[in-house]
């Protein structure tokens, strides 16, 4: 019989959970009627000190799906042309298994029982991706069907901010603006983000259980 001790340092840091940063691009707010146009992931790793550290980034150019909405405000806001001939789009079936099949490896090596969405409004990736599953019938995702961790409201305590460029710099990360509002780049911030909170937190002797904290007070 295997203890929790025996299981992977990140499989016993979340509850089982193991995070992994998301950030879509769409063509507008609704998950039903708006197309998914972008989808990157990148999933959190434990190193041998016992600190987060975000891996390789995976990433995949979504075409619209038939039917499909594309607000203009989104466009102009996110600078996508779904019709750029080199975007090298993929349906969102295959842009599903390109993005979900690691997932599910590595919570599967790492002794995890599920992935845990990381995002910054992560309930908005999580209603597009949970919506692409649905409409694909892709089997099996990976994701908890509602839990996530939001960095907004991470930042927001750990740093006064809510919006991510002003957090990201409030953390010592830096900021591109003319690198924002692509999936790549917003997901390895906010992967970045959530490592470097997280870890401030374990550095605070936050991540002790509460017994080793009132005994260092008594």
């Amino acid at each position: 019989m295997s203890h929790e001790s025996d299981r992977p340092a990140i499989a016993q840091r979340f509850r089982g959970f193991l995070p992994v940063a998301v950030d879509v691009e769409t063509g507008g707010f609704d998950p039903q009627r708006h197309a998914l146009l972008e989808i990157a992931a990148c999933i959190i790793r434990m190193d041998e000190d016992g600190r987060l550290v975000p891996a390789p980034t995976i990433s995949c150019h979504v075409l619209p799906f038939v039917g499909s909405e594309l607000d203009p405000r989104a466009l102009a806001f996110n600078g996508i042309d779904p019709d750029h001939p080199f975007r090298d789009a993929v349906p969102e079936k295959e842009a599903l298994t390109r993005i979900l099949t690691p997932i599910r490896k590595a919570v599967q090596s790492s002794g995890c029982n599920r992935a845990i969405l990381v995002g910054h409004n992560a309930a908005f990736d999580l209603g597009f991706i949970k919506a692409a599953v649905e409409r694909t019938g892709f089997k099996r995702s990976p994701f908890h069907t509602f839990s996530v961790f939001d960095t907004v409201s991470l930042a927001g305590l750990a740093y006064g901010q809510t919006v991510l460029a002003k957090a990201a710099r409030q953390a010592g990360l830096g900021w591109e603006d003319g690198e924002a509002h692509t999936a790549i780049y917003d997901v390895e911030q906010t992967a970045k983000l959530f490592c470097r909170i997280v870890n401030l937190w374990r550095e605070l002797g936050g991540d002790r259980p509460w017994e080793a904290i009132e005994a260092a007070d008594r």
